[in-house]
């Protein structure tokens, strides 16, 4: 081979180099990396492949965690704040009755009539029921019913006057009431035998 020869072979290997691999190249090359794995290879690939799920699972288990703690706090937060203000409403919804009963106070210091004060004190309890049934508190109803445990408390037992009157509900000595129809307070009941 002459100098010219040798020059040009060179030239052909340059330009081998730099152009792409063509698509049997190519495939050689693929087909080594399909050569299977050692075992050792294969068991470390596989380990991981488990510490990459782990990991994943660990992270949402102390998010899930972690959001659960901040319900958990703010459920708890809420109730307490319910359990405080809770009855706002309600004595907000008495203050009236209240203003009521300090006129009739002063009111009664002056007054001479005293139907005039009896009239007025009965309106103001009146309307303290009327409030306490707007907030869902109702009186226990006793005249002349039969005896029932769930709403009623029998503290006497006494002749009924008439037949008809037996095992029925003569007096009441205390006013029983119900929120939201759950017994608050049994009615204490005199019950005729």
């Amino acid at each position: 081979m002459n100098s010219n020869e040798k020059k040009e072979r060179e030239e052909e290997v340059k330009v081998e180099e730099t152009q792409p691999l063509s698509e049997e190249q190519t495939n050689n090359e693929t087909q080594e990396e399909l050569v299977p794995l050692t075992e050792e290879e294969q068991l470390r690939k596989e380990l991981e492949e488990a510490q990459a799920v782990i990991e994943e699972q660990k992270d949402k288990y102390l998010r899930l965690s972690a959001e659960f703690d901040n319900f958990r706090k703010r459920t708890m937060k809420e109730k307490a704040e319910l359990i405080l203000n809770g009855g706002e409403k309600t004595i907000t919804s008495i203050l009236p009755v209240i203003d009521d009963l300090e006129r009739a106070l002063e009111t009664m210091q002056k007054a001479t009539d005293v139907e005039a004060v009896r009239e007025g004190i009965e309106l103001i309890f009146n309307k303290f029921i009327g409030t306490l049934g707007q907030n869902g508190v109702a009186q226990i109803k006793t005249k002349e019913l039969p005896l029932n445990t769930d709403f009623h408390e029998a503290i006497a037992v006494i002749p009924a006057p008439t037949e008809e009157l037996k095992g029925k509900i003569l007096d009441c000595v205390q006013t029983g009431y119900t929120l939201n129809e759950k017994v608050i307070r049994h009615a204490k009941v005199v019950v005729g035998e």
